[in-house]
């Protein structure tokens, strides 16, 4: 009997479809519902965990259908839950749902516990899930004292939020005290537990409202954790600071922030593990602190990460992976990286799985004396238990059925009897969860029924389906027989279709189809009979047509529109305008079979529509109006249409919508049609596709949907210019789910292994799934075996391996796809192959025929298709060469393979070496691999013309000899009988003279020509010979040498060019003409090739032998690449050429060719560029020693210019002496402020100058006067303030300093002192030395420097510019200064605050630093 299916939900009752395993199929008519008995079922009930609101009534749901209806009763943890006995609990009305009261008095923790609920009438019992109450919960924050987070900057920082365990667990947000979200970055973000991380704190993070809130959704409650303070410190303000006021701000600026490579927060330790369920979202996070801040990039160890399912959330910090399935097991890596390193985390991730199933228990409907089976198939990770309930009760202590019989996940019935009728449960259960489902078994003995009112009339269209229905029903299944009219015959033949539901199909209706049908049914306890009339009507049609008008304005047009139609329709005609009515005006004019429009305007300008509709059909005709203006116009623009716009969705159904909307300006283009687009907002957000496209003339459109897609629209107009910008989107609207329209495509069946079977099909697209759950259901079975489908239902992959076949049998495969609401339509049958092994025959019959020296031809006997055992490929021809029958000496055998597609038995064999023994044999060759191989075959080949000789030398040239060496060739191809030599002189012009040939035994392998021109060019060809012809020839030039006094004998061209005597005794000889004659050279030629190569560059030199002016170019490319050949032409007739831009460590072949010579060119040259080096060079700017150096420098010149300065300004009115007792030693005398000018100094007079250096040498360099020059004034007013800085900054800290601090102090700075006057000592006498040295060895500029003060005195300026040797410092100078930085050094070291005597070393070090500085400006190198 033919079994049927049908979903239990669609309509009351209907669970007798749900799925039937039976002969029935029970219809939805609800008066032959309520007449038929049934067993309960549950049709609504609470969720297996149910959090309810403690606040609010509990409401247990468990509604039923059942006939007669069913009674209900609870149990609550395994007993039986007396409802009576608690005024707080009720039972709704014709119900089992409870209603719990809490908001009378009573408390939702009193009543946790496990619920379930039984429905029970005289056929059975059907029983909910286990269903756990338990009310919410949102306990408040512990109190904790929170401390200030004191942080520095660059550090990381992690902020716990540690929120109350809830009932479920609450949401967890960071905010501050105005309510805003806190900004979260790559930098700063919430982590999965709560926790707010820094991966490195900055300045702004600074903040003392960092306030962690718990909502928990279920009681709509928000808990706030008490603020949090974090305060980061930074020195740049006080580096600020000092760095404006000091020079040296690499002595005393704070280092900056320290970069610090990336170390994980979250997870700790290197590896971690985590357990996800099956179709749950796995979520893996790791969080890294680091500056620079980290980037995150995960990847999963030996594969890749689930396309279409794969989510970075978090800044990438966060892996989601949503519905997850075993597959996506394994090794999860997150690596932090930034520009110092890099950290990473593996996390192993095992997925089980909650029972799921593979195949559920459907409700049977039999009759009595029928079979039938219950089959629970489940899956999960570990595997699930299956267990049976009959009733609500274990089926091992349940009562017995004698037509019952328990398989495992099988109940197998067998001549059931309505006593037999009963609910089976079925549970699967692991670790992780538990499946529940309730089937009933009903039967039912019934007389057929025709649910179909009698004499019902359908009325159909010529050349279109009949459909004629005949809905039945009965006990057993009734058989269903069509006659036509009251006596006629029973029904029969193609040109009628019979649909199982009782309906019969008249694909193509006709006329004479017409009549009256009947429609029988009967089965064992009954037959009924029923009657339909079916009339086939003439299609209506527009014989005349309304055609395209063009008017000018003002003027008048008419549209016909002439139809026909069968007499006993009544037809209505519609005249529309851009698919609308006509516009209210009386110019318009409706006739019987036309439409007239009086006195056309603009607005009239567009599209016509005559629709003709009846009863049973509709058809129409359009028709474009133009109006265009009379008088001629001006110069029209054209462009692009503007956009539309006002989109509307109108009459939303579950697979179409009405979109319509107003068209923008045509710009003076009419739109010839708009395009529309869609946007799935579920599947692929941002995307959008081409829909469909209507005419220009229409503004509204019926779209076809699909289910389960979150549609937007646009569109977009196009004209003869383009096409306009898209519209504003339209309104969303959301398709509801269905069942799939479609199956997978490209379905196939090929094996991997000999035993198995690999079924792979393209998976479905996101929208085709029309809704969610989608599902493949794979059935399989051998082809034409009496066997039944296997089937197994899987998720949505793309792939199925079936193990345990035979090798290499055909297959029937389909694949049906599935979703949450049921089945796509049945899918079509493809045919598979498992999988090949290797074939098990060699190919018979193996023969050769040589051909000729160098081909043969092969043939075999094909190889059975049965010991192929797989797709045949071809067949495979192993040939190898035993031996050269010339050397008779064996070498290294290479097997050469020819591959022959099909099914083919002969093939050529090329390539072959003459004069040589060869063997062969043959193999098939299946889709797994090569059979075995056919014997042996041995087969020689003739003889032929030999190879070049391997090599030709000419040496030992004399005056009038040459001695020329060969090789015998390397393939002889036969037994050699002689060598063929053939030379000619060439002079300086490329003429050639006569061409001479020598015969040679073979058994030669050298010979002296004697008898030759001195100083001459020859040119040698050279071949060698078999019995079968000659062989390729090969080439050479030398040169005979001139006399030993070195002058030349006439030219060739003046003379034969040879002697007339070579040797003296010489094989047979042949000559030409003796006279020259001028022709275009032989062979010009490029040679000696050589590469000096390096890294990235290579030298090409070359030598060339030709005609003049040649230009040449170079050819290049990488050894062994099929790209192709790179060309650089070389400038000029040079003779070498760099090449640039080469790889290191690479092999490149070249060549060099001439332009203009038939493309004669070089042979190739390989070489290697060099492997590329790190660089040896050495920065300079940045080595200690030369900054050093530049400092110095530096110094030197700032001195050199300041002396420079003041001696231009020197004055006469006070003595130096009485400068320096206005400016005393600040060790001496307190520290004056000076206002840092020299205004009170008169110019001096060459004359005074010089007088004054005369002064200085007598008195010596090394006065003990500690300033000697005016310039330390303005040094000494400089450092005056600078101490005055200190002096003020000090004054802040005076109250923290401590006395013994202070002496400590004091006594380090008399010992820097100390160290300064020395190192000032030594610098003195060495300049002393100097200077003396400078005076002795410079007297021959004195009289240049006199020549300069002389022409410069009496003039007005300020002073005459000293000579270059003026404007070297005296240690007087030198030791002024350093005199005036120990008294501003000591005056700072007296005002620098003390900051704690734990820092009292690190502030000496400092100190010792500047001081040394100060001394000797060099020691910073």
């Amino acid at each position: 009997m033919m079994k049927k299916s049908i979903s239990a939900s669609k309509a009351s009752l209907v669970l007798f479809l749900c799925q039937m395993i039976s002969a029935l199929d029970v219809p939805l008519d609800s008066k032959l519902l309520e007449e038929l008995s049934q067993p309960p079922t549950i049709t609504q009930q609470s969720p297996k965990d149910y959090i309810v609101d403690p606040r609010e009534n509990i409401v247990i749901q468990c509604e039923a259908k059942g006939k007669p209806p069913p009674s209900f009763s609870w149990t609550r943890n395994g007993t039986h839950f007396d409802i009576d006995k608690d005024a707080q609990v009720t039972m709704k009305p014709n119900s089992g749902t409870l209603v719990i009261n809490i908001m009378n008095g009573g408390k939702a923790e009193a009543y946790e516990g496990v619920y379930q609920c039984t429905a029970r009438n005289e056929r059975g019992a059907a029983i909910s899930n286990n269903i756990v109450i338990r009310p919410s919960r949102s306990p408040l924050w512990t109190k904790e004292k929170l401390e200030p987070n004191h942080v520095r900057e660059g550090d990381s920082l992690v902020l716990h939020c540690r929120p109350p365990v809830g009932l479920p667990p609450p949401i967890i947000f960071w905010m501050d005290n105005a309510f805003q979200r806190l900004p979260q970055s790559e930098r700063v973000s919430q982590g999965l537990n709560g926790d707010l991380y820094f991966s490195n704190v900055q300045p702004e993070d600074t903040r003392e409202d960092y306030i962690c809130y718990a909502r928990f959704n279920h009681t709509q409650t928000i808990q706030q954790k008490q603020p949090i303070s974090v305060k980061v410190f930074s020195m740049d303000s006080l580096n600020d600071t000092i760095a404006a006021n000091l020079s040296d701000t690499d002595i005393y600026g704070a280092k900056p922030v320290t970069e610090r490579q990336p170390i994980l927060l979250t997870p700790t330790g290197s590896t971690s593990t985590k357990v996800e369920l099956r179709g749950n979202v796995l979520l893996l996070e790791c969080i890294a602190a680091g500056l620079p801040t980290p980037v995150i990039r995960w990847i999963k160890e030996g594969g890749e990460l689930p396309a279409n399912r794969t989510f970075f959330e978090n800044f990438k910090k966060t892996l989601k992976i949503i519905d997850v399935s075993e597959a996506d097991s394994g090794n999860y890596k997150c690596i932090a990286r930034n520009i110092l390193g890099s950290a990473h985390h593996v996390i192993s991730v095992t997925v089980k799985a909650a029972p799921y199933w593979i195949t559920a228990p459907r409700n049977l409907v039999l009759s009595p004396g029928e079979d039938g089976t219950l089959i629970c198939r489940a899956n999960g990770n570990p595997k699930p238990n299956i267990s049976w309930l009959a009733n609500g009760v274990p089926i091992a202590i349940a009562p017995e059925d004698p037509s019952r019989k328990v398989d495992g996940d099988t109940i197998i019935f067998s001549h059931v009897q309505e006593r037999s009728s009963a609910v089976y449960q079925c549970n699967a259960s692991n670790e992780y969860g538990y499946l529940l489902a309730n089937a009933f078994v009903n039967v039912l003995a019934e007389p057929p029924r025709i649910l179909t009112p009698a004499n019902k009339l359908y009325q159909v269209i010529a050349d279109s389906p009949a459909l004629l229905d005949c809905a039945y029903f009965g006990s057993p299944k009734p058989e269903i027989e069509w006659f036509k009219g009251v006596k006629g015959s029973i029904l029969r033949g193609d040109e009628y279709v019979f649909h199982d539901n009782g309906t019969l199909e008249i694909p193509v209706a006709q006329k004479d189809s017409t009549g009256t049908y009947t429609c029988v049914a009967r089965n064992e306890l009954g037959k009924i009979q029923n009657e339909v009339r079916l009339e086939v009507k003439d299609p209506t049609m527009i014989i005349k047509q309304p055609e395209y008008k063009v008017i000018q304005r003002y003027g008048q047009v008419s549209f016909e529109c002439i139809i026909k139609h069968d007499f006993t329709l009544l037809p209505t005609v519609i005249w529309l305008k851009d698919n609308d009515e006509l516009p209210d005006d009386e110019r318009f004019l409706v006739g019987k079979d036309n439409l007239t429009i009086m006195n056309v305007t603009d607005k009239d300008d567009g599209t016509y529509t005559c629709i003709v509709n009846t009863t049973l059909d509709s058809v129409s005709a359009s028709a474009v109006l133009t109006v265009v203006a009379a008088p001629p116009t001006p110069a029209i623009i054209y462009a692009r249409p503007n956009p539309p716009f006002d989109l509307e969705l109108t009459g939303q159904l579950e697979r179409s919508v009405e979109l319509s909307w107003i068209p923008g300006d045509e710009n003076n283009s009419p739109i010839t049609n708009f395009v529309i687009e869609y946007e799935d907002g579920l599947h692929e957000p941002g995307v959008w596709h081409y829909q469909t496209e209507v005419p220009g003339t229409q503004t509204t459109v019926q779209l076809k949907l699909s289910p389960y897609v979150n549609y937007s629209f646009r569109v977009i107009a196009v004209n003869e210019i383009g096409r306009s910008q898209p519209s504003e989107p339209s309104e969303q609207y959301l398709t509801k789910s269905a069942n799939p329209d479609e199956n997978p495509s490209n379905v196939q069946g090929i094996g991997s292994e000999p035993d198995n079977l690999v079924i792979t099909w393209e998976s479905l697209k996101g929208f085709q799934s029309n809704g969610p759950g989608l599902q493949y259901k794979v059935s399989w079975r051998q082809k034409d075996v009496d066997d039944e489908w296997t089937s197994v239902i899987v998720a949505n992959v793309s792939k199925y391996i079936v193990s345990g076949t035979p090798t290499f049998v055909p297959y029937e495969i389909k694949v049906q796809a599935l979703n949450d609401l049921g089945y796509a339509p049945e899918p079509s049958e493809v045919i598979g192959h498992s999988g090949e092994d290797l074939p098990m025959v060699a190919p018979g019959n193996v023969q050769v025929h040589v051909i000729n020296s160098t081909l043969a031809k092969v043939h075999w006997d094909p190889v059975p298709l049965k010991s192929v055992r797989g797709h045949l490929q071809g067949y495979k021809v192993y040939y190898w060469k035993v031996q050269s029958l010339s050397r008779r000496s064996r070498r290294h055998v290479e097997k050469k393979i020819l591959t022959f597609r099909g099914n083919k038995t002969f093939g050529m064999l090329p390539g072959l070496e003459p004069f040589s023994s060869y063997k062969l044999n043959v193999r098939v060759v299946n889709g797994k691999g090569e059979g075995p191989a056919s014997p042996d075959k041995v087969f020689k080949t003739p003889e032929g013309v030999p190879s070049s000789p391997s090599f030709l030398k000419i040496t030992n040239p004399t005056l009038d000899s040459l001695t020329l060496e060969w090789g015998s060739p390397t393939h002889p191809n036969g037994v050699l009988t002689s060598y063929i030599l053939k030379f000619q002189p060439i002079n300086n012009t490329h003429e050639l003279g006569p061409l001479v040939e020598i015969r040679i035994p073979a058994n030669e392998s050298s010979l002296i020509l004697k008898n030759l021109n001195y100083s001459t060019r020859y040119k040698f060809y050279f071949n060698a010979q078999t019995s079968v012809g000659s062989g390729s020839q090969i080439t050479e030039e030398a040169v005979t040498i001139m006399d030993e006094a070195g002058i030349l004998r006439p030219a060739v061209g003046a003379g034969k060019g040879y002697s007339e005597t070579l040797f003296a005794t010489s094989p047979v000889m042949h000559t030409v003409r003796p006279t020259f004659y001028k022709v275009q050279p032989l062979y010009p030629r490029i040679r000696n090739v050589t590469t000096a190569a390096a890294e990235t560059y290579a030298n090409i030199s070359w030598e060339y032998e030709g005609p003049d002016h040649a230009n040449f170019y170079v050819e290049y490319g990488v050894a062994g690449s099929k790209e192709d050949w790179k060309k650089e032409i070389v400038n000029g007739s040079r003779s070498f050429f760099v090449l640039k831009g080469l790889t290191p460590g690479t092999a490149y072949k070249v060549r060099v060719g001439a332009e203009g010579l038939s493309g004669f060119r070089s042979s190739e040259d390989v070489f290697e560029t060099g492997p590329a080096m790190a660089s040896r060079q050495v920065d300079i700017a940045t080595q200690g020693w030369f900054i050093g150096l530049m400092c110095a420098v530096a110094l030197l010149i700032l001195i050199l210019l300041i002396v420079c300065f003041i001696r231009r300004n020197k004055g006469g009115k006070y003595p130096v002496k009485e400068k320096e007792d206005a400016h005393a030693d600040p060790e001496i005398q307190p520290m004056k402020e000076d206002d840092g000018t020299f205004g009170e100094y008169r110019s001096m007079s060459a004359w005074t100058g010089k007088k004054l250096d005369k002064e200085k040498k007598r008195k010596g360099s090394c006065a003990n006067s500690p300033e000697a020059d005016p310039v330390f004034t303005k040094a000494k007013s400089v450092r005056s303030d600078r101490s005055n800085f200190f002096r003020r900054s000090g004054d802040q800290y005076s109250s923290t300093r401590s006395e013994t601090s202070y002496t400590r102090r004091k006594a380090r700075q008399s010992s820097e002192l100390t160290r300064v006057s020395s190192v000032s000592a030594s610098l003195c006498r060495e300049e002393k030395r100097s200077d003396e040295w400078k005076y002795r060895h410079g007297s021959r500029h004195h009289t240049s420097e006199h020549q300069i003060m002389g022409s410069e005195e009496g003039s007005d300026s300020q002073g005459g510019q000293p000579s270059p040797f003026q404007q070297t410092p005296s240690c007087n100078s030198v030791r002024g200064s350093l005199a005036r930085q120990h008294s501003s050094l000591q005056h700072w070291f007296s005002q620098t605050p003390d900051y704690s005597s734990d820092s009292e070393d690190a502030q000496s070090s400092s100190h010792r630093k500047a001081a040394s500085y100060l001394v000797n400006p060099w020691s910073r190198s």
